[in-house]
């Protein structure tokens, strides 16, 4: 109704007219370009006629040799001819079509121009859910309102991840990135669109909105109605193809339970073949074996490659504390390292085990909602690590429902139980490089043994932001992928948010040596690594420490309920319920098992292609190529040049760590005077009075004073 009221506007100074967007569906990309010509060249006219709103309509397709053009590539087309025309801003784009239906899909729209959208289709399914039954207790005026509703706030999120509070500001602005675009259609129709992988052609979209049309419209009838069973949020036996899928789950665990690397090499070359079933930029590549092989007992020894190895940032509270412990006590035992996650940690904890293990996490993660960050958590690490972002979701804060804020949570997070802990996206501490540099500075301080990491995720930009980091004195930078994450992220994010870690560690890479600045600093990874040929191509790719979260916690017993929110794990591994807790069947030694056969694999391929040690593999892209003999037709157009780019640098430029950070800690007053005049105090708790002089060149005062007391006596100092 409204949309037929704009349609038939008659109020003085508005005028609207109706396109369509629809082609000869027979004439492929060829088609979609003549027809878009066409859009564009009837659009600029009838502004010079008057017309003011435009509305793109595909709601007239009344033949089978008719399809619509997609309705983004329509939209942007039209926004960007209109901006090189200089007659954007003198009409209003309203799209009524078929096709968007998801909160990804109105983002894009309006994010590259729109102004308005029907998605009749969408509307239309509702009525027939209704009609048949499958939707009951309301009537489609309600449902449609909840529909809307639920699209509008999920439009709203995406705009506060990029920290914009107006429609006005979001609309056009284009925070989004092409992954698999060519150039050609970059350039013309999603013009400023960032994209560091070429991919297809107007013939390649042609080709998919062909494909989809003739499932509409099949040459015969085979009176099976039944749609396609989707699989793309969960796993679907006739779905999309998952790599995590029961087989390789069953695959990983049983490996894992009985110490048997056969299995491994099952489950490992089920993931690895990705010949039919692309899903991984990674898949796309092949090593270039050295003609003549390193020996395997000359490679790295596994104990020193598992060094290497870390866990994800997986909260307590999240996670169980039965799974949060196992995992510390298996990293702590191989000499990795185990992450709290953003929960703080409890303080028990710290102390070990009568049997010699240790339950503390080396990682203390410091977010944005600083939960359970006090000074005795952060002097029981071995490395500190401020997390701007999470690879799931970026631009998001953690949240932690109220259902999974038990008591002894709420305890370890100095909050309420009950109450719902969300952390805010940014740190309201840091606005600027120096602001992380202080941050980094204060850290530091509070405990200098640790070494301070940041984390990162993979984005286009993510290489300046990451040579910051190194220019701001921090040890470690973590590039985390877009596709980890576990199943408390929103859908949403988890899908359509951040980018491969491939694309992100690369760039990360190649900007910290072209500034000289990879010496400097520890680059680390994660985001589903799964196997050895993972780690290989993620250390040849820039990588030192690599990061698994999702498969330690598959080894532990978790099968992809994707409950992680509600409470509810059945496995005990996401869940705070004491009777769900107790189906925990996990143990520190099959997680151990899974990184020890990580170990063993990636020394396999460190033997062929020549390499001995982590270190003389670690940015050597020039031993990666594209596959030649990829089957799927849409990968014919890829490019990877950008992620395997070699910088040139000279040999006197450092490819790894090398160097130790100068955090000029030793310039403190605390080195130079307070400690030596506290030792009495610290020692023998002597009473002491002191007056010092304080500059503003002093950037800290007090705080290794503070971590030295809570060393000696704990929390309460």
């Amino acid at each position: 109704e409204e949309l037929e009221k704009l349609r038939r506007i008659s109020q003085p100074g508005f005028k609207a007219q109706t396109l369509p967007i629809i082609y000869d569906v027979q004439e492929g990309g060829k088609g979609i370009e003549k027809a878009l010509s066409g859009l564009f060249e009837s659009a600029s006219r009838l502004i010079a006629e008057g017309v003011n709103i435009l509305i793109l309509s595909d709601n007239n397709l009344t033949t089978k040799e008719k399809a619509s053009i997609p309705a983004l590539l329509a939209v942007s087309g039209l926004h960007h001819h209109l901006i090189r025309e200089g007659t954007r801003t003198k009409v209003g784009i309203i799209l009524e079509s078929g096709e968007p239906r998801e909160v990804h899909h109105f983002a894009l729209l309006v994010g590259y121009g729109v102004g308005a959208i029907n998605p009749y289709l969408a509307f239309a399914t509702i009525d027939e859910l209704i009609n048949n039954g499958h939707l009951t207790g309301i009537d489609h005026k309600d449902a449609a309102k909840n529909y809307v509703k639920a699209s509008v706030k999920g439009i709203v999120k995406t705009m506060s991840k990029m920290g914009i509070s107006a429609i006005q500001s979001y609309r056009g602005a284009q925070i989004f990135e092409a992954v698999g675009l060519n150039s050609e259609v970059i350039d013309k129709h999603f013009t400023w669109t960032p994209s560091r992988v070429e991919g297809i052609s107007l013939d390649g979209i042609a080709k998919e909105v062909q494909m989809r049309h003739e499932r509409a419209f099949p040459k015969r009838s085979i009176g099976d109605n039944t749609l396609d069973p989707g699989g793309n949020l969960k796993w679907r036996r006739e779905g999309e193809f998952h790599l995590f899928n029961p087989v390789t789950i069953h695959s990983l665990q049983k490996a894992c339970r009985e110490e048997n690397f056969s299995i491994f090499k099952e489950y490992s070359e089920a993931v690895n073949n990705q010949s039919k079933n692309l899903c991984t930029l990674r898949s796309l590549l092949e090593m270039k074996y050295a003609e003549t092989p390193v020996p395997l007992e000359e490679v790295e020894s596994v104990e020193s490659i598992m060094k290497r190895f870390k866990t994800g940032a997986m909260s307590y509270g999240s996670i169980s504390k039965e799974a949060h412990e196992t995992l510390a006590i298996a990293m702590n035992r191989i000499g990795g390292k185990s992450n709290t996650g953003e929960g703080g940690e409890d303080p028990e904890r710290f102390k070990p085990e009568p049997n010699g293990d240790s339950k503390c996490s080396a990682i203390k993660q410091v977010a944005s909602g600083r939960f359970g960050v006090t000074s005795h958590y952060l002097v029981n690490a071995k490395e500190l690590q401020i997390k701007m972002a999470q690879g799931a979701k970026p631009g998001e804060g953690g949240q932690l429902p109220g259902s999974k804020v038990y008591p002894w949570v709420a305890k370890t997070r100095h909050s309420t139980p009950g109450v719902g802990l969300i952390s805010p996206p940014p740190h309201h501490d840091i606005y600027s490089i120096e602001d992380l540099a202080e941050l980094i500075h204060d850290l530091k301080n509070a405990n200098r043994h640790a070494r301070i990491s940041v984390k990162l995720v993979s984005e286009v930009g993510v290489g300046t932001v990451a040579a910051g980091v190194a220019k701001a004195h921090a040890d470690v930078v973590l590039i985390s992928g877009y596709d980890g994450g576990t199943g408390a992220s929103p859908i949403s994010s988890i899908k359509h948010a951040g980018m491969p870690w491939e694309l992100g560690l690369s760039e990360a890479h190649q900007t910290l040596l072209i500034n000289n600045l990879r010496s400097r600093i520890v680059v680390e990874v994660d985001g589903q690594l799964k196997t050895g040929r993972d780690v290989a191509i993620a250390a040849m790719l820039g990588g030192e420490e690599f990061g698994f979260a999702t498969a330690p916690l598959v080894v532990m017993g978790c099968i992809m309920l994707r409950c992680c929110h509600q409470n509810s794990c059945s496995v005990g591994v996401a869940t705070q319920n004491p009777e769900l807790r107790k189906k925990f069947t996990g143990k520190p030694e099959h997680v151990i098992n899974f990184m020890r056969f990580i170990a063993e694999e990636l020394r396999e391929y460190m033997s062929k292609l020549g390499f001995r040690t982590i270190d003389e593999m670690v940015g050597r892209t020039d031993r990666l190529e594209m596959q030649k003999a990829v089957d799927h037709w849409k990968a014919k157009g890829l490019d990877l040049s950008k992620i395997l780019y070699q910088p040139e640098v000279g040999e006197n430029i450092g490819r790894y760590c090398q160097i130790s950070q100068n955090h000029g800690i030793e310039n403190s007053i605390d080195l130079k005077v307070l400690l030596k005049i506290c030792d009495g105090a610290l020692k023998r708790g002597e009473k002491l009075h002191t007056t010092l002089p304080i500059e503003n060149t002093n950037r800290v005062v007090g705080t290794i004073l503070g971590s030295e007391v809570t060393k000696r006596y704990g929390a309460a100092g």
